[in-house]
């Protein structure tokens, strides 16, 4: 949970705050079960949940057996429901809760959507499993009955085919199954999903066996990433457990694949989870999505609903400030590999298909131009070519400082490289005043001159050794636009192209600690110590003092603005209100818009050097290529994302 300076209406900028609770209960006892229902209820009403979802049957208890037959527990049922609607106008939220329902001489395994004094409508379960574990057809039927339930002298809609829609903000939009409904091979969420639902409630009563658990959190997990939703599943806990089966009251909630809460505790008390799940992110996932504008399905019966405004000072996420880093090590170790391989393998098709066994690329002693380098390495002894066909040319110029120069030079040496170096100051130097430029003025031209100088020599070595130009800019660099054009800008083959700043460290660690000894470890941790810089302007001090990130903002703020403008479309007063969250404890409010706006600016602006960037691997979900997953015209206007 986070927490907001000020309140906030989160239904504004598109979150639902939802929740599963597992209630202490007794079997059979109704009118327990309801008490501790509504206790749960006034606390989550504090914590301004929006929807609640109770496990199966919950108001009975699910291990009553051939207690669903009594004439006594069916009548507390329905008291109790009425009860339910009655005190559901003391919370200003919707709850729905599992009960036994007779229609027309059919008993029915149901869900209730409860709130604002009313009964909103009864969804039956679908699959009714009779298995050797569950044997529910003893006592419920499966009976396709999608009509009305006349209770308490009013008519509801009753069945599997019912939407439930919020006409002030269609985007919440949900559906309900039932336990087995997801278990089963075509899930019931997967029609609702398609019909419409964006957030698919779970009541359920699933056992406990060695490895169960694992398998429910990957289904949920799955199920939530195949619709494209937000999945919230409640699981009945340790009071139902009776003669042979043990619950552990899982509680679940999901987000197109991603876990966003989890409790499992084996508690003998009232447990929940709560998360604020993304509405707008779910319909952005469906936009691209072509199985969704590409589905017909029949229509279903949409029921109006009142869900409250979320205006809160909570924030039931979790935000990393590295959404390109998962931050569990096993898994970012995991990613780092996985990327590393995909760059190499790229690289090492482009050489097969070139036919060459020779590459050229500039080292300089940064972080991009090393792990290119060691991408190189990588991807000649998947094909078993000799090293020493990658050619790193070190072209110190005028701000080149000797502690880069000195990594540079140790890398190459260790990794058993060609290695060459050409001083760049006095073509520059003669260049510059071809042009009546001069070189005693750190101006654009003076900088640009150099990366051009640097680009022509590479480019021509290239062409001596029958090889390559292996280019070396980043992700974030790209989506800046922080190179020179048709200078850094430009290679044969960019194998960093797909990789963000701040996950170009941590793959640089990842093969420091695992593919290479304490020599070449030393050389990439010191390279990993100094800040990025182009080292392009005038430096008599020896210090490296053009930092990157002083120029075009902290790279951690823009690989976060990056990832939630190009994969998701956030519009910047939402994006401007995650990073505030994420980075509170380092930068202020007004720093963060000012280096939004200018990411803004320069992703504008810089367009037309994406348009004609050079072929490199797609590594991940945001990807900046033309001829991959990002198209825009060069010449779009910036103000209107002017903060």
């Amino acid at each position: 949970m986070e927490t907001i300076n000020s309140r906030v209406n989160l239904s504004e900028l598109g979150y639902v705050r939802v929740s599963a609770v597992t209630p202490e209960l007794r079997i059979g006892n109704v009118q327990y079960n309801i008490g501790k229902i509504v206790e749960a209820l006034k606390e989550l009403s504090e914590k301004n949940v929006q929807i609640v979802v109770f496990p199966e049957l919950c108001l009975t208890g699910y291990t009553c057996g051939d207690l669903f037959y009594q004439t006594k527990l069916l009548d507390d049922v329905v008291a109790g429901l009425k009860f339910l609607v009655d005190k559901s106008l003391d919370f200003n939220l919707l709850f729905i809760v599992g009960l036994p329902l007779i229609k027309e001489s059919r008993l029915f395994n149901c869900a209730a959507i409860i709130g604002n004094g009313k009964i909103y409508g009864i969804v039956r379960k679908s699959y009714i499993p009779n298995t050797r574990e569950f044997y529910e057809k003893r006592w419920f039927t499966d009976f396709p009955d999608n009509t009305m339930i006349r209770l308490f002298g009013e008519e509801y809609p009753f069945g599997n085919d019912i939407l439930f829609v919020d006409p002030q903000n269609e985007n919440l939009t949900f559906g309900i199954e039932i336990c087995q409904d997801l278990w089963a091979v075509e899930p019931v969420s997967s029609r609702l999903a398609l019909s419409g639902a964006k957030v698919i409630f779970n009541l359920s009563a699933s056992d406990e066996w060695i490895g169960k658990s694992n398998y429910r959190r990957n289904l949920v997990l799955s199920q939530s990433a195949r619709v494209n939703v937000g999945y919230v599943y409640a699981g009945t806990g340790a009071w139902e457990s009776s003669t042979d089966m043990v619950f552990s009251g899982h509680c679940i909630i999901a987000e197109n694949g991603k876990l966003l809460a989890e409790r499992r505790e084996f508690s003998f008390e009232t447990t929940y989870t709560i998360a604020d799940i993304d509405l707008e992110l779910l319909t952005k996932e469906r936009v691209y999505n072509d199985t969704f504008s590409n589905s017909l399905f029949e229509p279903l019966r949409k029921v109006s609903i009142n869900i409250p405004k979320l205006e809160t000072n909570y924030f039931f996420r979790t935000l990393s400030r590295y959404p390109f880093i998962p931050e569990d090590i096993e898994t970012r170790e995991r990613v780092c590999e996985e990327v590393f391989n995909i760059q190499s393998t790229g690289l090492a098709r482009r050489l097969l298909h070139t036919n060459s066994k020779n590459v050229v690329l500039g080292l300089s002693g940064g972080l991009d131009s090393t792990l290119a380098l060691l991408v190189s390495v990588r991807a000649f002894q998947k094909l078993n070519y000799n090293v020493e066909g990658i050619l790193s040319v070190l072209m110190p110029g005028f701000g080149t400082t000797q502690r880069t120069f000195r990594n540079a030079k140790k890398l190459a040496n260790f990794l058993g490289v060609s290695v060459k170096i050409v001083d760049i100051r006095k073509s520059v130097s003669l260049h510059l005043q071809e042009i009546n430029a001069s070189e005693n003025e750190n101006s654009l031209v003076f900088e640009n001159a150099q990366a051009r100088e640097r680009t022509q020599i590479l480019m021509d070595l290239a062409n001596k050794i029958n090889g390559f130009v292996v280019g070396t800019g980043d992700l974030s660099e790209i989506a800046l636009g922080w190179s020179t054009y048709n200078a850094d800008h430009m290679s044969m083959y960019n194998v960093n192209a797909g990789v963000p700043k701040t996950l170009i460290r941590y793959i640089i660690h990842w093969v420091a600690e695992n593919l290479y000894d304490k020599q070449v470890r030393k050389v990439l941790q010191d390279i990993l110590s100094l800040p990025s810089s182009p080292e392009l302007i005038s430096n008599k001090s020896d210090k490296i003092t053009q930092i990157t990130e002083e120029i075009v903002g902290p790279f951690d703020l823009n690989d976060f603005f990056l990832f939630y403008s190009v994969r998701f479309g956030f519009a910047p007063s939402k994006i401007l209100f995650l990073a505030t969250l994420a980075f509170k404890e380092q930068y202020t409010r007004e720093e963060i818009r000012k280096w939004l706006n200018k990411y803004y600016q320069r992703f504008f602006v810089n367009q037309f050097k994406r348009s004609c960037m050079p072929d490199g691997p797609k590594v991940g979900s945001v990807d900046l290529s033309p001829r991959g997953s990002w198209r825009m015209p060069s010449d779009a206007d910036f103000q209107n994302w002017n903060l």
